[in-house]
């Protein structure tokens, strides 16, 4: 009775920690930085309500059915960690790659290789070094630090939006199929993290020390991070042709990034992907920060995660567009 009584105590305070990811959208890290250390958390916690919400349909519990209910509020966010979408057999009109190439570590001719056999209309690269251009690509962005744009129709118009990080972004107003579109290229300051600071270890006093050094890397990047993503905002609400916005992000689905980078934009991953779709393979629970968005005049048709091919430390995005 007592075990039942701190399972249903447990249960509660899992699903208000879910309910706390929601408020990512209306709270900035600059008033509660906690919400979005729960968005990292979200899956877990995802996991630990339904298998709670299991245990109560085995148990013929009435408080099954109440938590389920509840669970239906988290269907869409956590369709943005792992999703299904029906098969569509509309043809595509534009194609996208976007990929963080880790300052081309792996060389850049097998990077190329792969980018240009994705015969892809636009690859967007994030950790690029300098001017990067791909060959068989006609068009390329001027030097925008660590990102680049290769395009193979012509860039009307671009510019830098201004980044308080390390990070960087800009626009380029590109031709497409006679029409113009906005692209935005983001790359949000990065954590950063000693990977010897973060593996866990064996003893708690460690393992204390390296969660307190997390949580002083996270919290102040999360208020870099408001005021990057704010700036691109501008670029976004102030375009006059549809946008597509890409990128790293370096922040999971349901932070505070990932809310106001999609406010009037689609996910294209929920829209058309099926699968995971975490990209950043670098430590041993892989995530997801890698985005394209879209207008919704920009319908995506099909969205991959390529995980066929290791060119860095993240899977290229592959996004399939129709332009209407």
């Amino acid at each position: 009775m007592i075990i039942k009584k701190i399972l249903v105590l447990v249960h509660i305070t899992t699903v208000f920690l879910l309910l706390g990811t929601l408020l990512n959208a209306r709270v900035p890290p600059s008033v509660f930085p906690g919400l979005n250390l729960l968005s990292l958390a979200f899956p877990g916690l995802m996991v630990f309500n339904l298998l709670l919400c299991l245990v109560w349909t085995v148990l013929r519990k009435k408080r099954a059915l109440l938590f389920l209910a509840v669970t239906l509020l988290f269907l869409s966010p956590a369709r943005r960690w792992v999703n299904y979408s029906a098969l569509n057999t509309d043809t595509p009109n534009l194609k996208i790659v976007s990929v963080n190439v880790k300052g081309l570590a792996k060389g850049k001719d097998k990077v190329d290789e792969y980018l240009k056999n994705t015969d892809a209309d636009l690859i967007l690269s994030q950790e690029s070094i300098g001017p990067y251009a791909i060959p068989g690509y006609a068009h390329q962005t001027k030097d925008y630090s660590v990102v680049a744009l290769n395009s193979k129709t012509e860039i009307i118009r671009e510019g830098n939006l201004s980044s308080d990080g390390v990070g960087n972004a800009f626009f380029a107003d590109i031709k497409c199929n006679g029409k113009i579109i906005r692209v935005i290229n983001v790359y949000l300051t990065p954590f950063s993290f000693d990977k010897g600071k973060v593996k866990p270890a064996d003893d708690f006093d460690t393992n204390k020390t390296k969660v307190k050094y997390i949580l002083k890397r996270l919290i102040p990047v999360f208020r870099i991070h408001e005021a990057e993503v704010l700036s691109i905002r501008t670029a976004v609400e102030h375009s006059p042709y549809p946008v597509i916005l890409a990128g790293d992000f370096n922040a999971v689905p349901n932070s505070y990034e990932y809310y106001t980078l999609l406010d009037g934009l689609q996910d294209a991953s929920v829209e058309a992907g099926t699968g995971s779709a975490t990209s950043f393979h670098d430590y041993k629970i892989p995530i997801r920060i890698d985005y394209v968005f879209a207008s919704k005049t920009i319908r995506a048709i099909r969205y991959t995660v390529d995980r066929s091919v290791k060119i860095s430390d993240h899977y290229p995005v592959i996004a399939e567009f129709k332009v209407e």
